[in-house]
């Protein structure tokens, strides 16, 4: 079967741009991170925040640093970060250096801090507090797709400066290359016609995962969801059936696709394709379906560059 137009990347809007560009970044967030300040070092307490698709990459760099053996990380969304608790280090992932739970967070923190942003012409100023700029991953449209995943490869890119990642992980450089097969390839036609998607990853890939989700709903408005890949049989695997999706960010449990099969459902996943990559495909695949929904994927209903709250 030949697969539809709609199915090969198709850069009529500024988000299918910009997420173009994501191994260039990449590669290029690598090279920063060999000399930026301020990322966290081996036996740090570290917090990482933000809000929306900040706070899924901050998830995702919080296990993978500690897969690596690097030091104890949590995740927080800024509105819920425990501001007494002490860390060696916070670090914050804000697109636009505006979204009012972040700044409201910064000015609060006692602990060193450590943005990274498009844009730190907002960031408060102290003596603890470190900036990371990375203006060239920055974006026009409302969705996020390059400044998230540079951000997370900038500080995978941290880690790998430190020590050896786990060994099913991949460096940035090669999560870059397995990025441009995603953008190359057409996306797979059962998952253009299906109906509902389900996320899955395991480890530092779960806040992937959860990010394709969203990127989904937000682009497409589209009936998503997103889970740890072992949970998926804890109830989830309930919706599996005729026009839907399962879509595995990295490795699945042994037996899962098959499971999916069974009910009728379409299991998705490149086995050996590093998660970042995958999650391109899912950017992309939101962005066909918004365009052929007739919505603007650049500027979702509902939705702002940066949210910025009264009082």
């Amino acid at each position: 079967m030949k697969p539809s137009r709609t199915s090969r990347p198709s850069p009529t809007s500024r988000t299918a741009e910009e997420l173009a560009t994501q191994p260039a970044c990449w590669r290029r967030a690598a090279g920063t991170a060999r000399t930026a300040g301020g990322l966290p070092v081996p036996g740090e307490r570290v917090a990482v925040t933000g809000c929306g698709t900040s706070w899924f990459m901050a998830q995702a760099y919080a296990a993978l640093r500690e897969a690596a053996g690097q030091g104890e990380t949590d995740a927080y969304p800024a509105s819920e970060f425990p501001v007494r608790r002490r860390y060696d280090r916070v670090v914050a992932i804000t697109r636009s250096g505006t979204t009012t739970e972040v700044l409201d967070l910064l000015g609060r923190l006692t602990d060193p801090a450590t943005t990274i942003t498009a844009d730190p012409s907002q960031l408060p100023q102290r003596p603890s507090a470190e900036h990371i700029a990375i203006p060239w991953a920055d974006e026009e449209s409302v969705v996020q797709t390059r400044f998230a995943t540079t951000a997370l490869a900038l500080l995978r890119a941290g880690l790998e400066r430190h020590g050896a990642l786990p060994p099913d992980v991949r460096t940035v450089a090669e999560a870059a290359a397995h990025a441009e097969e995603a953008l190359a390839a057409p996306l797979p036609p059962a998952a253009v016609r299906a109906g509902q998607w389900t996320f899955l990853g395991r480890g530092w890939a779960y806040g992937l995962a959860q990010e394709a989700a969203l990127k989904m709903r937000e682009a497409a408005g589209a009936w998503t969801e997103a889970y740890p890949a072992m949970e998926y049989r804890h109830g989830p695997v309930a919706i599996a059936g005729p026009g839907r999706v399962t879509w595995g960010l990295g490795p699945v449990p042994e037996g899962l696709a098959a499971e999916v099969a069974r009910a009728g459902g379409t299991y998705e996943g490149v086995a050996g394709r590093d998660p970042m990559a995958e999650l391109v495909r899912a950017q992309r695949l939101a962005v066909t379906l918004a365009e052929r929904a007739g919505r603007d994927p650049d500027a979702p209903r509902n939705l702002t560059r940066s949210v910025i709250l009264d009082g």
